[in-house]
């Protein structure tokens, strides 16, 4: 049986009970005032005879049935209607259920009157069709965008072998050279590819970890690459313990430490590392670095796989523009938060905020 149809005769029981309960008190009252018998004979040996009970039963019996007859019929087609008319906004999610099961996420409930649990069950499916609709959008853009970004190495890699295909007298060690390097492009853009998968899908193993190290073990690592640019890195800060992935939380700083270098195109530019406990729940990492002037629709739109940062960038270092989208999963994958502003003087800040550990694990802090 439908919802409706349960409802209607839920309805229609439920009068029918009522009705003859009420019938039934109707019944016991009567019969305190009428006889069980007819009255004695009176003066002059006349019997006047009133009604009894069995007079009050014949009379009150059809109409008692005749009543909940009317109460039966009144009560289904009331209860039919009335289920309708409660069950329509439920039709009405189950109609953009199915559009949406057919692919139509672009069509909304949008559910009027008064704030009950239909409405919350209809806003809260509207919430989430339009957070499907937006996820969908971004995973279509950055298919594209990968695709594009994989395919460009491979037809690089195509063209010089129908180069060198065609002219066999030409010198193969710049033809190596090439191909090594736009191999080496191709590989990286795999792995950030795989990386990116992996912090999404949370696919990793916990453990304690100190930001405060990870910071001091990525600077060791990018400090060459500094030093040939004429950029100075100074870290400080506190012991920040939290609980994750050591070895994504290592790429996430790196990858902040290096679009800081890469984009600090100011003479003798600085990058500032530094890690605090915030309070007893949470630890801050911030990387912030000198550089030109940002405008806030640019940041807004860094964190999105393939977005460069800006136009001027050391040469030798271009990146894959998957650096901020990588630390954008890692930070959600450890269930933290990541700010971008601009500085004032040029630059960019970064804030990671991440849970801190809890005291009361045995694991060691690495």
């Amino acid at each position: 049986m439908s919802v409706r149809l349960k409802l209607t005769l839920s309805y229609a029981g439920f009068l029918m009970l009522a009705g003859a309960m009420l019938l039934a008190v109707v019944w016991v009252f009567l019969l305190r005032y009428v006889p069980d018998v007819s009255a004695p004979p009176g003066p002059g040996g006349h019997f006047p005879r009133g009604p009894n009970r069995d007079d009050l039963q014949r009379a009150f019996a059809p109409r008692a049935i005749e009543m909940l007859v009317f109460l039966l019929i009144f009560g289904l087609l009331g209860g039919w209607i009335l289920a309708g008319r409660m069950l329509a906004p439920l039709s009405r999610i189950t109609d953009a259920t199915r559009m949406a099961a057919r692919g139509s996420l672009s069509h909304r409930i949008a559910l009027e009157g008064h704030a009950d649990e239909f409405r919350e069950l209809a806003d809260s499916f509207d919430a989430m069709l339009a957070r499907l609709e937006a996820h969908v959008a971004e995973q279509q853009r950055f298919a594209a965008n990968a695709s594009h970004e994989l395919r460009t190495p491979l037809a690089i890699t195509q063209t010089l072998l129908d180069v060198a295909r065609n002219d066999p007298n030409r010198d193969t060690g710049e033809l190596v050279e090439r191909l090594r390097v736009v191999n080496t492009r191709a590989i990286d853009l795999t792995e950030a590819l795989l990386l990116l998968s992996r912090a999404d899908r949370r696919s990793f193993s916990r453990e304690h970890v100190d930001l405060s190290l990870v910071a001091e073990e990525a600077t060791e690592t990018l400090l060459p690459l500094a030093e040939k640019h004429g950029i100075t890195i100074e870290t400080s800060g506190d012991v920040a313990p939290t609980v994750g992935s050591h070895a994504l939380l290592l790429q996430l700083t790196t990858n902040l430490l290096h679009n800081a270098v890469v984009h600090n195109v100011a003479d003798h530019g600085t990058v500032w590392v530094n890690t605090t406990a915030a309070h007893s729940n949470a630890v801050v990492l911030t990387v912030e670095n000198t550089g030109e002037k940002l405008t806030p629709q640019l940041i807004s739109t860094l964190t999105e796989p393939f977005q460069r940062g800006t136009e001027r960038i050391r040469s030798d270092q271009a990146g894959l523009g998957l650096g901020l989208a990588i630390v954008k999963s890692i930070t959600q994958a450890h269930d933290g938060t990541l700010t971008l502003t601009r500085r004032d003087a040029g630059g960019l800040h970064v804030r990671v905020q991440l849970p801190a550990a809890s005291g009361d694990t045995t694991l060691d802090i690495r």
